[in-house]
């Protein structure tokens, strides 16, 4: 299994239960680039994506709304098949 796989498995078995930090690495994992963020949020982007990711920190924890809409866009963009890993 490859690493962004074993990454998706666990955002989607579990969104209750991620860390902030690994939500955030998760989308920059799959290619999303940290666009800056005030405060507790940090905002996501990706060249040739339209949606915006807005993540924020709860006590070192991560939305699980906010783990939900990057495995959407995951799904959406199929981007769990794209060939290289970052």
């Amino acid at each position: 299994m490859t690493k962004k796989r074993e990454i998706y498995e666990k955002l989607k078995n579990n969104p209750k239960n991620i860390r902030f930090e690994e939500l955030c690495k998760a989308a920059e994992l799959f290619g999303f680039r940290f666009r800056g963020g005030k405060g507790s949020h940090r905002v996501y982007v990706r060249e040739g994506i339209k949606e915006i990711l807005n993540f924020q920190n709860v006590k070192g924890k991560a939305k699980p709304y906010q783990v939900r809409q990057l495995l959407k866009v995951i799904e959406k963009y199929n981007l769990l098949e794209e060939d290289w890993d970052v």
